[in-house]
């Protein structure tokens, strides 16, 4: 009769950083995705953090696709750019709109969202220990009027827009700031609504407002010669 002990089983060994960084991870890939929301966010990640067996982590992620599935996007949208009439039509709503709620998160990392993207109706943006940018001068709108929450705990975020975009700042600083230095001018007519609100604690929230970039002209233009 065999009556060796059976071996200690999973859930009860012990949990390394390594272990508890991998559930991090995919705990960030959910919020962006919005499979989970920031509050649920926070408590799990509270969680993996001072979980120290693989049966307190399990429970995190339990709920959650396995890692290397199809990736979710926050935003993919073709270039729209603003009509020649300076119209905004053609770059509030439309195709390409993600869900009613994204995220962006950068937690003793960065984020960044640029180019030609979708700013979803609702976007939170959380910056702890990290930093975040946010450039909306080639973004789409999925509505006319979006909201920006961010949160900035010992970090920073720059939101950049550009002229005629009506922006209004909200955001509460306790040993922090939210920081409008420019002004976007005249708002042009159908022109988004951005509001921007949130908390900066120990951190940062800048709006900068920035014409468009122009583009690069194909193989280059002719060179001026310098006059002596």
């Amino acid at each position: 009769m065999n009556d060796e002990r059976p071996e200690k089983p999973l859930p009860e060994l012990r949990a390394s950083d390594a272990d508890r960084e991998r559930v991090v991870e995919r705990l960030r890939d959910a919020v962006a995705e919005g499979r989970i929301d920031m509050e649920e966010f926070e408590e799990r990640l509270e969680t993996a953090y001072t979980s120290k067996t693989y049966a307190e982590l399990e429970p995190l992620t339990r709920d959650l696709p396995a890692p290397g599935g199809p990736p979710m996007p926050l935003a993919a949208a073709a270039p729209a750019p603003v009509a020649a009439d300076g119209s905004w039509a053609s770059r509030i709503g439309g195709g390409g709109v993600p869900a009613s709620s994204s995220a962006a998160v950068a937690v003793m990392s960065s984020f960044q969202r640029k180019g030609a993207w979708t700013v979803p109706p609702r976007l939170d943006a959380v910056a702890f220990w990290g930093s975040g940018d946010l450039d909306l001068r080639e973004a789409n709108f999925a509505e006319r009027e979006v909201v920006i929450n961010c949160i900035a705990i010992m970090g920073g975020i720059q939101i950049t827009v550009p002229p005629g975009v009506e922006v209004d700042v909200r955001g509460f600083g306790f040993m922090g700031a939210f920081d409008q230095r420019d002004t976007p001018g005249p708002v042009a007519p159908g022109a988004p609504r951005v509001v921007v609100t949130g908390l900066a604690f120990w951190g940062g929230v800048e709006v900068k407002v920035k014409p468009p970039k122009r583009p690069k002209p194909l193989g280059g233009g002719p060179k001026l010669r310098k006059e002596l």
